[in-house]
């Protein structure tokens, strides 16, 4: 069933392709052949596409063979991509990102990557990362309202603002990753004033540039387990500030749909559940997460207006096909670790699909 978003673009279903790490691009985020023909194959019968996360700025690479929207250079190849994707009836939607402290030196060519505040991400071996100062803020602020007019000229029917999974918008947000002392930071409200600035300069770029409709959504995580951390009520929160601007989607990122709150107040139903509560149909919700079969889309569906599917598509590249013509015995159920055995995959996909399952 077709769902006409806000902006006036009108997804052909309610099926999209969750944004997924390839690892396919060129050393300096361009986009390859191998790349094309991956997007190209998995976006039939699909409402859209979105890509896998491309960075706004050098210094926002997360991990090699990224995609990158950072230089007008890019442009050729994005443009093809857009086009092949579109060519399959689906609609094309970039992820933009930058990646914060969730990067690191060999990365960067040696730079220091940077964040909020001095503050290293809780995992094994993570860098400290360099506080941000005002008129850096500022220019990469900028630099998603440069990506925006590049994915416009690219001819994608949209971006997605990955404020979800860690990277830079979600650590302007954490009272971990933010400790700022300026209007950058203290409480809820001014740890997301750089939210509120970045949404302010993507759209008035999708105004000034946009010659037809043009998505914007926006991704989120749920839920932090650090301490001090981004907790659900926070998130709750957060999305009665989204609903101020005109998003066209909360895309909630999880590995698993039925997924409860750490929250004791939050468990009596999946944090989908109490998310779809929240929007109040306000703005569509997708949902993803371990999506394999028909019975994974409709329980998604009961709770949000879209359904994204990520490893299922690597690995079942005609499934949405299969779900649209009821060939539900064709579909992929083997586990992924055994599929990724027998299914031919390109090098860096493989390789880095291998660390996913």
């Amino acid at each position: 069933m077709p769902l006409t978003l806000r902006s006036g673009v009108t997804l052909p279903n309610r099926i999209m392709m969750s944004p997924m790490t390839t690892q396919q691009s060129f050393y300096n985020g361009t986009v390859t052949r191998d790349e094309i023909a991956y997007y190209a194959a998995r976006a039939k019968g699909l409402g859209a596409v979105i890509t896998g996360a491309a960075n706004v700025q050098a210094d926002g690479k997360g991990w090699p063979g990224e995609l990158s929207i950072a230089d007008d250079q890019m442009l050729p190849e994005l443009t093809e991509l857009a086009k092949a994707i579109q060519a399959k009836g689906a609609k094309a939607i970039i992820q933009i990102f930058h990646a914060g402290r969730m990067t690191d030196r060999a990365t960067l060519g040696g730079v220091q990557p940077v964040s909020a505040s001095a503050v290293a991400a809780p995992r094994p071996g993570a860098e400290t990362p360099r506080a941000m100062t005002l008129a850096e803020i500022e220019q990469v602020i900028k630099s998603f309202g440069a990506a925006t007019k590049r994915a416009i000229e690219a001819g994608f029917d949209g971006i997605e603002l990955h404020g979800a999974n860690t990277y830079l918008i979600q650590q302007f947000f954490s009272p971990h990753s933010n400790r700022r002392t300026d209007q950058y930071g203290g409480d809820r409200q001014a740890r997301f004033t750089f939210i509120k600035e970045l949404l302010t300069e993507v759209f008035e770029t999708v105004h000034q540039y946009a010659k037809r409709p043009f998505i914007v959504g926006y991704r989120i995580s749920p839920e932090e387990f650090e301490t001090p951390g981004i907790r659900f009520a926070d998130t709750l929160w957060l999305l009665t500030q989204l609903q101020n601007f005109d998003l066209d989607y909360i895309h909630l990122s999880e590995n698993d749909y039925q997924r409860i709150a750490q929250d004791p107040d939050y468990q009596d139903h999946s944090m989908l559940f109490y998310v779809h509560q929240a929007l109040q149909g306000k703005l569509p919700l997708i949902g993803v997460g371990n999506v394999r079969n028909r019975q994974d889309v409709t329980q998604v569906l009961a709770d949000a207006e879209l359904v994204a599917v990520g490893r299922q598509l690597i690995f079942d590249p005609d499934w949405a096909l299969k779900l649209q013509q009821g060939a539900d015995e064709t579909m992929l159920t083997a586990p992924f670790k055994e599929a990724l055995k027998s299914i031919p995959l390109n090098t860096p996909l493989r390789d880095f699909v291998a660390t996913m399952v």
